[in-house]
């Protein structure tokens, strides 16, 4: 048996998260709804006339996407290499997602791969340059798996 690659189950939960992102965000343009409207209507004026909150998070959905599969001219790149970045990124995302009633479930996925991505950063692990792909031992230069 081999260790728990924690990014590797951190980013298939956020690639999960970033695709029911994405259909609720489509689903809000045609229902939309604040989930704390059962407590304040303040925040109704970020969903409707005009969609914010829906194009806010579509866009977020569809960075994740890219970022985590991730597309070819992100792939390699310091920045898809960064968990301090996905550490960063994540909490906004999953706030605007929080927001919408069609989001939450998307907001719940995104603060479990946020906690695992802590949790590989903590232990040290590093995202390869290679998408998919495990870090080469060898050499002076021991990568921590």
């Amino acid at each position: 048996m081999g260790r728990l690659i924690k990014n590797h189950w951190a980013r298939l939960i956020i690639l999960a998260s970033a695709v029911y992102q994405i259909a609720a965000a489509i689903e809000g343009y045609f229902w939309p709804k604040i989930f704390w409207d059962f407590l304040t209507k303040t925040l109704d004026g970020a969903v409707k006339p005009i969609p914010i909150l829906q194009t806010l998070n579509l866009v977020f959905g569809l960075i994740l996407l890219a970022w985590e599969w991730p597309l070819g001219f992100l792939a390699g790149s310091s920045m898809h290499r960064s968990l301090e970045a996905r550490l960063a990124f994540l909490p906004l995302t999953a706030l605007a997602a929080a927001l919408t009633y069609q989001g939450t479930n998307a907001a719940i996925y995104q603060v479990i791969g946020l906690g695992v991505y802590f949790w590989a950063y903590s232990e040290g692990e590093m995202i390869c340059a290679k998408p998919w792909t495990l870090p080469q031992r060898g050499g002076g230069n021991r990568a921590r798996v």
